[in-house]
C-alpha cells in the first residue's frame, strides 16, 4: 500500500511557500530573528559566559544526516548566487586560528579569563598548548560549509586562507582592544544575520545546518558584546561613530570595518544578488539590531557587575 505524503508547510522560519516573494521572504526573517535573537535567549547567552570562564564546554550540535542535502532546498535564491555565499562565508571562516590568536594577544593582560576563552592557552614560546573555547566551536563551521557545497555541487573545493590582519598594539592597549572588539562584535553580527537570511531561504537539512551555524555566531556575538559593555561602561553610539571614523583615514593600517565590509561584500558575488535578496538581507541586518539594542540597554551596571564583577 503506497502512503502519500504532503510536503512540509512549516520549518524553522514558520510559514513554508513554494516561491516565496518579497513580503513571505520578509516574514520568515522576522519570525528567525524574534525566535533566535528574542531577550531571553541573548540573555541566557551571556549569563553563560562566567560559567564557560570555569569549566569550558563546547556545545554540542545535533545529529546531521549530510546525505539529506540536497538542491530542493534551496529557496527563492538563484542557486549559483547561493553556492557563491558558501563560498564567501568560507572565506571569512577559514582563518579561525588567526583569529583567535589576534584576539587572546589583545585580551591576555587585560582579561586572562576572557583571553583563554577565545584563544586558548600557550607557552613561554607561545606554542598554542590549550585551545580557547571560541575556537572549538568555531572551527566546526568551515568542515559543515564545505559538506554542503560538495553535496549540492559533487564537487570538492579548498577555501582560501587568507592572511588575517595581526596584532598591532599601541602605547595604549585598552584603546587597542576596543577598537578590535568592536571589529569583532560586528564580525559576528555579520555572520549572524547572514546566517539567519541564509535560513529563510532554507529548508529540510540544509536549514537544521544553517541553524547550528547561526547558534554559534550568536552565542559569540552575545557573549563579545555583553562583556565589552561591561569592560567599556562608557560606550555608545558617538564613541563607535568616531572609531569608525577613525579608521577611515588612507594611511590606518590596523583593523577597518568598512574594509571588511567592502571586502564581504566582493567574496558574497553581491552585484549579482536579485533586488529581493539584496532588501531582504538589509532587513535582516535592520530588524536584528533593533532586537539587539533593545537588549543592549537591559546591560546595567548592576546587571553586568553581577555576573562579572566590578
Amino acid at each position: 500500500m503506497l502512503i502519500n505524503t504532503s510536503p512540509p508547510t512549516e520549518d524553522l522560519a514558520g510559514q513554508l511557500y513554494p516561491e516565496p516573494d518579497y513580503l513571505q521572504t520578509q516574514r520568515r526573517i522576522k519570525s528567525l530573528i524574534d525566535k533566535y535573537l528574542s531577550h531571553e535567549q541573548l540573555c541566557d547567552r551571556l549569563q553563560d559566559l562566567p560559567l564557560q570562564f570555569q569549566h569550558p564546554q563546547p556545545r554540542p550540535w545535533k545529529q546531521i544526516d549530510w546525505q539529506a542535502i540536497n538542491c530542493n532546498q534551496v529557496i527563492s535564491i538563484n542557486p549559483e548566487v547561493f553556492l557563491s555565499v558558501l563560498v564567501g562565508a568560507l572565506d571569512t571562516e577559514a582563518p579561525i586560528r588567526g583569529y583567535t590568536q589576534t584576539s587572546r594577544q589583545y585580551l591576555e593582560n587585560l582579561h586572562p579569563q576572557m583571553a583563554r576563552f577565545v584563544g586558548g592557552t600557550v607557552d613561554e614560546n607561545e606554542n598554542l598548548t590549550e585551545l580557547g573555547l571560541w575556537e572549538k566551536e568555531e572551527r566546526q563551521h568551515t568542515p559543515a560549509l564545505l559538506k554542503i557545497y560538495q553535496q549540492l555541487t559533487g564537487e570538492k573545493i579548498t577555501p582560501t586562507l587568507r592572511t588575517v590582519r595581526g596584532y598591532l598594539p599601541t602605547d595604549d592597549p585598552h584603546e587597542d582592544l576596543y577598537r578590535h572588539g568592536l571589529h569583532r562584535v560586528a564580525t559576528e553580527y555579520g555572520a549572524t544575520c547572514l546566517y539567519l537570511w541564509l535560513m529563510a531561504h532554507t529548508t529540510g537539512t540544509l536549514q537544521d545546518v544553517l541553524e547550528e551555524l547561526v547558534l554559534d555566531e550568536i552565542n559569540h556575538m552575545t557573549k563579545f558584546w555583553g562583556f565589552g559593555v561591561w569592560l567599556y561602561p562608557d560606550t555608545g553610539l558617538l564613541r563607535i561613530g568616531k572609531t569608525l571614523m577613525k579608521t577611515r583615514r588612507q594611511n590606518y593600517t590596523r583593523n577597518n570595518l568598512l574594509r571588511t565590509l567592502k571586502r564581504m561584500m566582493g567574496t558574497l558575488k553581491w552585484d549579482a544578488w536579485s533586488l529581493s535578496n539584496k532588501t531582504t538581507l538589509m532587513f535582516t541586518f535592520i530588524y536584528a539590531m533593533r532586537r539587539l539594542w533593545v537588549w543592549n540597554h537591559s546591560l546595567t551596571p548592576e546587571y553586568l557587575q553581577s555576573l562579572f564583577g566590578e
